[in-house]
């Protein structure tokens, strides 16, 4: 039986970094456990993604769009009461899901004052993250 993952969200310049809540030690985001990736198509949408919801720290839902006529695993990345589409999980990475993953808002890339790109945590489900309050 493998241990529940368990994550402390530190603030950083642009975001957060990983703290593992057992061990204290810093988590790399490549480690295995987790799935750090950048959003795609942000740019697409920028109006949405200047949106409090997309800030580092708030929680966002994974949609999964198996009608999506360009590409059946893409996975969309809305906002936790998904009113808002910031863009999607890379196309290399979306395949890879299971669909009950748990996603947070990592790290923001910001340019002339305007948040241009988000930075996504995907973590399993039964994951326990810390996050401050927002």
């Amino acid at each position: 039986m493998t241990e529940r993952l368990r994550l402390w969200l530190e603030r950083g310049d642009r975001g957060y970094h990983l703290r593992d809540a057992a061990t204290g030690d810093p988590v790399r985001w490549d480690d295995g456990r987790i799935r750090v990736v950048a959003v795609a198509g942000t740019s697409f949408r920028p109006d949405a993604v200047q949106d409090d919801a997309f800030a580092p720290g708030r929680r966002l839902a994974l949609v999964p769009e198996p009608e999506n006529e360009h590409d059946p695993n893409a996975v969309a990345v809305w906002d936790e009461e998904r009113r808002l589409h910031a863009g999607y999980v890379p196309a290399a990475v979306a395949p890879e899901l299971a669909g009950d993953e748990q996603a947070v808002s990592l790290w923001e890339f910001v340019e002339n004052g305007r948040r241009v790109g988000l930075r996504l945590l995907v973590a399993p489900a039964d994951a326990w993250i810390g996050r401050p309050a927002v």
